[in-house]
């Protein structure tokens, strides 16, 4: 089965890459006003599948993220529409020269081919995949958790019917829509017709494709995100931050999970930090010299452990730790962080500086709420996926980070001396 898919996204690929910047606007502005005339359809088959995810005990953190509404949709339709937008990066020309031996070299960006995708409780990776693989040329073959069974399913009829009735190749995006992990292992392996494997879900499906892939893995998105307030931070400005970060939207990969605070604030930071965590019903999970200030306060506070430092909570848990200095914040981040999203709250500017340079992460803010970590966010449009490595692409992968170069060499009927 798989490599019938392979094949066609291959080939779809192909097609893909010699359309224009119009063909392809034109297939987007098709999926959005699709998404909309079938709204009703797709939440019935996502109606569908949050009843079977509660039946089988799932968590509140994954309901979220399953979970559509007129309002979630109408929101993502419209995010198509603004990577119609934006700039296509196919054929940009990035730099050139000419050599001493009368060679003209170019840079110009292509697609990257055929993309895999696997993906857990999340509908709107479906469309966020599509919708930026079709704007940069790329085939897309997705395989999205069984959570999402029902929904994927009507989503991608939707995108196909789309790319149908605006002339381009339907097989642009296929999905794999039989639940059975051993599809996954098969999809690792198609490395004849697949480029790039990118991976979105927790840090066992990271896991199981580092280790199995014969295809290069992208790999991202465990946001272990962490917040340091540093003894000059003014606390009315603080704590809007901190609950922006913990508690707007607590199931994503950008929430805060730990907040590092220093010693000389913390005898009188904890305790108002207890009372506005209770009233956004977060619990706090706290070291032991934070623990001795916060079991006093109104917050449900709990002993943290070395694996709850280590992992993401998904929903509103708090880590409290304090620290000595900004060198043990940035020690405990290296220690704990998982190269993220990281913020320092300061009104030192060298602290700043020092924080930003010696935190190595994906994105590092300065008095902000790590929640900006997101593609849209960034100007970017949609993201297929938040990278923490270092290599072709970093932090959210917009459209540029779909893309690879080739060389163009131009002579004047040029020999090699």
């Amino acid at each position: 089965m798989l490599e019938q898919l392979g094949k066609a996204a291959k080939i779809a690929a192909f097609e893909l890459s010699q359309c224009s910047t119009a063909q392809k606007n034109a297939a987007l502005s098709c999926i959005a006003d699709l998404l909309e005339q079938h709204s009703a359809k797709i939440l019935a088959a996502n109606s569908i599948d949050i009843e079977a995810a509660k039946a089988h005990g799932t968590s509140d953190a994954i309901l979220d993220r399953l979970l559509l509404t007129h309002e979630r949709l109408a929101t993502i339709a419209n995010d198509v529409r603004k990577v119609i937008m934006l700039a296509d990066p196919v054929g940009e020309v990035i730099d050139g020269y000419t050599l001493d031996s009368g060679l003209k070299l170019q840079r110009h960006r292509v697609p990257l081919g055929v993309i895999g995708v696997i993906y857990e409780a999340r509908p709107n990776v479906t469309i966020d995949i599509a919708t930026l693989c079709l704007k940069t040329g790329n085939a897309a073959i997705l395989r999205g958790g069984k959570e999402t069974t029902n929904t994927n399913k009507v989503m991608i009829e939707v995108i196909q019917d789309a790319l149908a009735q605006t002339q381009l190749p339907s097989a642009a995006i296929q999905s794999i829509n039989n639940p059975d992990r051993k599809y996954i292992n098969e999809l690792l392996k198609l490395d004849k017709y697949v480029d790039m494997i990118i991976p979105r879900g927790g840090a066992a499906l990271h896991k199981l494709c580092r280790e199995h892939s014969t295809i290069p893995v992208i790999t991202g998105g465990i946001g272990v995100c962490h917040m340091f307030v540093d003894q000059s931070m003014d606390f009315d400005t603080a704590f809007p931050i901190i609950i922006n970060a913990k508690t707007q939207r607590p199931s994503t990969c950008n929430t805060l999970e730990t907040l590092l605070v220093h010693t000389e604030i913390a005898d009188l930071f904890l305790p108002k930090l207890s009372q506005i965590m209770a009233d956004n019903k977060v619990v706090l999970h706290a070291d032991s010299s934070a623990f001795e200030v916060l079991k006093h306060g109104v917050a449900n506070v709990l002993p943290v452990n070395d694996d709850e430092l280590r992992n993401e909570w998904l929903s509103k848990d708090l880590n409290v730790v304090i620290v000595d200095s900004l060198e043990l914040a940035v020690e405990h981040i290296r220690e704990y962080g998982s190269a993220h999203s990281d913020a320092i709250l300061t009104r030192s500017l060298a602290s700043a500086e020092k924080f930003v340079n010696l935190v190595d992460s994906a994105a590092v803010y300065v008095n902000a709420s790590t929640r900006f970590t997101d593609g849209a966010q960034f100007g970017l449009g949609a993201e297929v996926a938040v990278s923490t490595q270092k290599l072709h692409a970093r932090g959210p992968m917009g459209l540029e980070a779909l893309t690879t170069y080739k060389w163009i060499g131009y002579g004047d009927d040029l020999i090699r001396c």
